[in-house]
């Protein structure tokens, strides 16, 4: 049987909770943010290990429009960068794409997000999964004392090297295996002429082969 990690995080819980209906159940659906330019398999993994680890019922990738956390980066067509998130997560049913962030268009706030999602879906307890590198920069982010007292909303953290992997933010840590490649590493080999064969899945290689992305 299955084991699920123990939810560590100190937020308080809420007394008022949506009342079910018969035939309705409580969801938690994990979401996993990020420019995905391209999908790799490290996204695959951390993923993957959150959904096991923490026993969601599914996770959810979901591209932003224009992230306000990183450096502003050069990201191709948002059309392009769902339909790889579509080839990479076919074979997987506890994964998913939520599309809030590019229907809304505008810089891509967690805090509007999330109280979007919150309202549209009162039966869901969202986690939301960020490196320990981002954890760093919570007390930057837009409206974070807000964000963290919203109901059902909790933040994942996967702890990083090189990241401090603490905060006074309520957060809970998973440990995932180290993968150390990114996006703006494959964008570079592709552009270099090297390979990027295992780091992203075979239908996405083949789809950036096909339609030649990255090609500086």
């Amino acid at each position: 049987m299955q084991q699920c990690g123990v939810l560590t995080s100190t937020k308080p819980i809420t007394k008022s909770q949506p009342q079910l209906a018969p035939n309705q159940q409580r969801q938690r659906i994990g979401l996993y943010g990020g420019t995905f330019n391209p999908v790799h398999n490290a996204h695959l993994l951390v993923a993957d290990q959150v959904q096991s680890l923490l026993c969601l019922n599914r996770v959810d990738f979901m591209p932003d429009f224009i992230p306000p956390h990183i450096d502003h980066k050069s990201a191709i067509d948002a059309q392009k960068r769902v339909e790889m998130l579509k080839l990479a997560i076919s074979d997987n049913s506890r994964f998913g794409i939520e599309m809030a962030e590019l229907n809304r268009g505008g810089v891509s706030y967690t805090y509007d997000t999330m109280k979007q999602l919150l309202e549209q879906n009162p039966l869901t307890e969202y986690y939301f999964i960020i490196g320990g590198d981002m954890v760093d920069y919570l007390p930057k982010w837009h409206r974070i004392n807000d964000l963290v007292k919203l109901p059902r909303f909790h933040f994942v953290g996967v702890r990083r090297q090189g990241a401090k992997n603490e905060t006074h933010y309520p957060v809970i840590w998973v440990d995932v295996p180290l993968v150390a490649f990114s996006s703006t590493d494959i964008r570079h080999r592709i552009s270099t002429g090297q390979s990027i064969r295992y780091m992203v899945p075979e239908k996405v290689a083949q789809y950036i082969k096909e339609h030649r992305l990255y090609h500086e």
